[in-house]
């Protein structure tokens, strides 16, 4: 089984002294080496001073004297994890996310629209919760039965969805909602022993007209696409992003490239279905990973030498049987031989700006939100150390903590 972060740290309440900083305007983490997931070299030794869940500055001046401060002796300082495709939709499994590091995610499929009541919970303060870009139920041929019971009016899709007509009134639906974004299913499923991830599943017109009623709605559009039939015709009808892209070809990334189409490979979740346990454990999938791992391994070494903007997604519901978190997605997407100062951008800044919210977050920037990391060890010497994460502040209150927290008197 794969790295997990210790449980017992992850699962653990707010103590009284998070709890104190959380209540406190000021907060300082001093000697502090900071990768801001922007530049292209850290700042050694730094102090980061956070002001109302904001950071207000980088420096190496004396901490207010009325702040919290916490003091990470020389370890690491990164920008809140950023990940950029979950299925997470209950209170714990958000938690084990924003607990293990993941402070914003994109969740991409989930009935009932339970991510977008996590997104208000987030935005209420509740403080181990992440932020939520939200994209209610997919566009599928045959959507969750769960959609039919917020939308009963859509009672004569129940056979299935098909059309620009029909297609364009489920957009609009999703959008009825408030919604983030939205996802269409291009392809088959990987994840599932009875589809065929290779087959396409909507024509060029209703992929047209997803894209098209999205636009309308100014929601952008992530595509599911394991096969390259399907991702093409994606590409071509104007989706943001491709989530997964196993058997991409050099054509379809060149596309991608020339069109600032991201690339989402959750490269975890193939090796999760070549495995015993985890969220899927089928020995009918197994045999499907360990096919799909190689090829889409060697699909992201393509992409980035194409140019293709690589980001950071695990495709997990974050349950308590799942194997991985967004740091093995970055560990991930390093081995397949992206530099580690990019991967680490591929899980921060680069999401963010996926998901539309790089202009608040994914980075350490004075006037920034206060999502931050700590890990151990330079990841820059050895990407595995992104995996020890020490510290978690989710906007400006500290939810995970492995050091001493004194109040300054």
């Amino acid at each position: 089984m794969r790295h997990l972060f210790a449980a017992a740290l992850l699962l653990l309440p707010i103590t009284a002294a998070q709890a104190q900083i959380a209540a406190n305007n000021s907060l300082v983490i001093v000697h502090a080496n900071v990768i801001d997931g922007i530049g292209n070299a850290p700042t050694m030794d730094a102090t980061v001073v956070v002001k109302d869940g904001r950071i207000e500055r980088i420096d190496r001046s004396a901490p207010p004297a009325d702040a919290t401060v916490v003091d990470i002796k020389g370890h690491w300082l990164l920008p809140g994890f950023v990940d950029a495709h979950t299925h997470i939709g209950d209170m714990e499994s958000a938690r084990r996310a924003a607990r293990s590091g993941a402070t914003t995610v994109r969740v991409l499929g989930v009935d009932h629209f339970a991510d977008l009541g996590l997104r208000e919970l987030n935005h209420a303060g509740v403080p181990d919760v992440p932020d939520v870009i939200g994209a209610g139920y997919h566009v599928r041929p045959h959507p969750s039965s769960a959609f039919f019971l917020d939308f009963p009016q859509a009672s004569e899709m129940l056979g299935g969805l098909r059309g620009p007509d029909q297609v364009r009134w489920m957009v609009r639906a999703l959008a009825s909602r408030g919604v983030n974004v939205i996802k269409v299913m291009a392809t088959e499923r990987a994840g599932t022993p009875d589809t065929n991830p290779r087959v396409r599943v909507f024509n060029d017109e209703e992929l047209a007209a997803i894209v098209d009623e999205a636009k309308a709605a100014n929601l952008r559009v992530a595509a599911h696409a394991h096969g390259e039939e399907g991702a093409a015709a994606a590409v071509k009808a104007g989706v943001l992003s491709i989530e997964h892209g196993t058997w991409l070809n050099d054509e379809t990334l060149r596309q991608m490239k020339d069109k600032g189409v991201y690339l989402v490979p959750t490269l975890v979740a193939t090796h999760d279905l070549a495995e015993p346990g985890g969220d899927y454990d089928n020995p009918v999938l197994q045999i499907r990973g360990r096919a799909m791992l190689r090829t889409a391994k060697e699909m992201v070494a393509r992409a980035w030498k194409i140019g293709v903007k690589i980001v950071a997604g695990t495709d997990t519901g974050y349950l308590a049987r799942s194997n991985d978190r967004l740091p093995d997605e970055i560990v991930a997407i390093a081995e397949c031989g992206v530099p580690a100062l990019e991967a680490l951008k591929a899980g921060t800044s680069l999401a963010a700006e996926l998901l539309g919210v790089g202009t608040r977050t994914g980075a350490i920037k004075p006037g920034y939100e206060a999502d931050l990391v700590v890990i151990e060890r330079n990841p820059l010497d050895d990407i595995r150390n992104v995996r020890d994460v020490l510290m978690v502040v989710n906007n400006g209150k500290v939810i995970v903590n492995d050091f001493n927290i004194a109040p300054k008197p």
